[in-house]
């Protein structure tokens, strides 16, 4: 059985449909990983993610991890009962009012007391050694942050053996691109990095996507940016990002997209040129 089928369970389910034991035992977990001076911030954001956020913190509840930690939550402006689970699962947490991941992300970061700072979807399952994995990168003095690749669950419309050889192909292609433009790789749900680096750039809230990539690419003035290709480190996520109805279609989609512009991926970059329909509106 794969490490994370027990947390499908109840993920995408009604919260009122989660186990209560489950609830509770992952509660008194998350209470015992807590530290009083954590090295390590892992922050949860969440919008509207009452039917997933309760697997994620279920999975963070099972973290092992050899360094003192804090585990937090960012409920950002949900219309659901996400802060209803937070509260269930006793998780401190702190209400970002101003939509979009951006500010999520940069609450957390502004609470968080780590000096390492993981960010964390709410939508994502981790490993049990998924920090202390990274943090093995993490912790070099030569490295400004660490990414690592991701997964899908199978499901009916994706067979497991689609999804091994869309994720090859897709982490062939990442591996050729970290070269030299490897925060290009960056995603949020699987980034890790020094938070006192980031508080002298701060995460930027004036854009709609690609908050993770832009601190990445600022975060390389402080040290480099690494990444882990061990299994064991790899989250699993839902299918937020694959919104087409094949993965065949998904990958050809991406195939068209990063053609664009190739050779892109063969230098190196300091700033990113923003689209104008990326840009908030204000």
């Amino acid at each position: 059985m794969a490490w994370y089928e027990k947390y499908l369970s109840i993920y995408g389910k009604p919260f009122q449909e989660v186990p209560q034991q489950v609830v509770s035992e992952a509660r008194e977990r998350l209470a015992a990983l807590q530290s009083s001076e954590p090295l390590v911030s892992v922050v949860v954001i969440a919008y509207n993610e009452a039917h997933r956020l309760p697997a994620c913190l279920w999975s963070l509840s099972e973290l092992q991890t050899k360094y003192p930690i804090e585990i937090l939550g960012v409920n950002n402006n949900s219309k659901d009962e996400t802060e209803v689970v937070y509260q269930a699962f006793g998780l401190p947490y702190y209400n970002e009012t101003k939509q979009s991941p951006g500010f999520a992300r940069q609450c957390g970061l502004e609470h968080a007391r780590g000096k390492y700072h993981f960010f964390i979807d709410a939508d994502t399952f981790y490993p049990p050694k998924y920090v202390d994995l990274m943090m093995g990168k993490l912790s070099k003095p030569d490295v400004s942050c660490v990414g690592t690749f991701w997964s899908f669950y199978p499901d009916e419309k994706h067979s497991a053996f689609g999804l091994f050889m869309f994720e090859l192909i897709r982490d062939t292609f990442l591996w050729v691109q970290h070269f030299k433009r490897p925060e290009l790789n960056i995603r949020g749900m699987t980034f890790a990095f020094r938070a006192d680096y980031a508080k002298q750039v701060k995460i930027r809230t004036d854009i709609r996507r690609g908050e993770d990539g832009s601190l990445a690419l600022e975060l390389k003035r402080f040290g480099k940016i690494a990444f882990l290709y061990n299994r064991k480190a790899r989250p699993v996520t839902g299918y937020g990002t694959l919104n087409e109805s094949s993965l065949l279609e998904s990958l050809w989609n991406r195939v068209k997209i990063q053609g664009k512009g190739i050779t892109r991926i063969f230098h190196k970059t300091d700033h990113y040129e923003d689209s104008e329909e990326n840009l908030v509106k204000k």
